[in-house]
């Protein structure tokens, strides 16, 4: 029902949009709502917010901006990355699916009346194919796996950026679906064979174009800017095996939304997997201590990783009794959250087995490598591991 509310909620704005587009008409250039540099001003502080989870804030912005354009899909596409960056540190909780959904589909519902305006084409198809593909991200996810409404979602994103193709120089906003497609439509079958015949009716994309445009939106956008920059940070930091790059990234959008969860604990990982301890160590225990006091977005997806990290920093320097503490609290997070399948728990629990054994206490050291052989899958290094440490009883 909510989901209906708003998405009719966009009616009100509609008279409106043909009265301005008749207006645009005699203009000889389009108008391009998101290159508006005075409304980029008036939002930047709310932009800000969000990325910095100071929802409320930038949400009264965003809501102020729906009653000056509510005939624009951009207030409510705005209100709907809100809801987004709600979903992002804990994709498994479906909280606010709902919201984000009727935001989407009122980008949807309203662009699709825009497209049809003249000088409004581009601009509403950047609107429709982000719309599009921010749906088909969700439904992707691991926890949803909705892959029947993800591929219907992802053929509109791509049918619709490609109309906006090439048309950067109006804006460069209008360049993050090309850097996308560029970088993905080559990863992807490289990584995921079975699909390689679906993408062989689209053009080939190109890699290393991908990540310059990506880039290039980063350092000249304004709407999807941070968004390039995450993109950016998960292709440097995972696939294209540049830490450095990531470390870089990671470590500026940390500094730059300190509130942000799911950058604090990105950095965190990213300075963990490059072997900087020292500088992990403060990152992960300011996780755990805004868990402790509350804060907006820390939860336990965060605290297993923040845990695991420190439990191995204090097991690399021999402070057994810290290293078993923060590996017991990696297991309750992982436990709270149901994610007892993953690297993080199962190698916590293989470290508390192993500090235990070393320890000369049987049975505590059992206890925990069966539950690593309850949890992972036989083919499994970690469930290897702890047949190898039960035979040594």
């Amino acid at each position: 029902m909510k989901r209906i509310l708003i998405i009719l909620m966009c009616s009100l704005g509609l008279t409106v949009a043909f009265a301005q587009s008749n207006d645009a008409a005699n203009d000889n250039k389009p108008i391009i709502l998101i290159s508006d540099m005075q409304l980029q001003i008036d939002v930047n502080q709310a932009m800000n917010d969000l990325y910095n989870f100071k929802f409320d804030k930038a949400e009264k912005q965003f809501r102020w901006l729906k009653q000056k354009y509510g005939w624009h899909p951009l207030p409510y596409f705005l209100l709907g990355l809100s809801e987004w960056w709600k979903i992002m540190p804990n994709v498994s909780n479906t909280e606010y699916d709902e919201r984000f959904l009727a935001y989407m589909d009122t980008v949807i519902h309203i662009s699709e009346r825009l497209h049809e305006m003249p000088k409004h084409e581009v601009e509403a198809s950047f609107f429709l194919a982000a719309a599009y593909g921010f749906k088909g991200r969700l439904y992707s996810s691991e926890e949803r796996k909705n892959w029947t409404k993800s591929a219907f979602a992802g053929k509109n994103a791509l049918k619709y950026m490609k109309e906006s193709q090439g048309m950067h120089d109006l804006s460069p906003e209008l360049l993050f679906g090309d850097a996308l497609y560029n970088y993905f439509s080559v990863w992807v079958p490289e990584n995921y064979p079975l699909l390689k015949p679906i993408l062989a009716f689209f053009p080939k994309g190109d890699k290393e174009l991908g990540i310059k445009q990506l880039r290039e939106v980063s350092y000249n956008a304004f709407y999807t800017r941070t968004e390039a920059m995450v993109f950016l940070m998960r292709i440097m930091g995972s696939y294209e095996n540049n830490k450095r790059k990531a470390l870089q990234i990671g470590g500026y959008l940390h500094q730059t939304y300190p509130d942000n969860p799911y950058f604090h604990r990105y950095y965190a990982r990213l300075l963990y997997t490059s072997g900087k301890f020292s500088t992990t160590k403060p990152v992960a225990e300011s996780i755990l201590a805004r868990i402790d006091s509350g804060m907006i977005g820390y939860e336990a997806t965060s605290g297993r990783y923040a845990a695991f990290f420190l439990g191995q920093i204090h097991e690399s320097r021999k402070e057994y009794q810290e290293a078993k503490e923060y590996y017991l609290k990696a297991k309750g997070f992982s436990e709270q959250i149901d994610a007892t399948d993953t690297g993080y728990y199962l190698y916590s629990l293989l470290s508390l087995g192993e500090i235990y054994q070393q320890e000369g206490n049987e049975k505590e050291a059992k206890k925990y490598l069966k539950l690593v052989k309850k949890h992972a899958k036989r083919s499994d290094d970690v469930h290897e591991k702890a047949r190898e440490r039960l035979r040594e009883f």
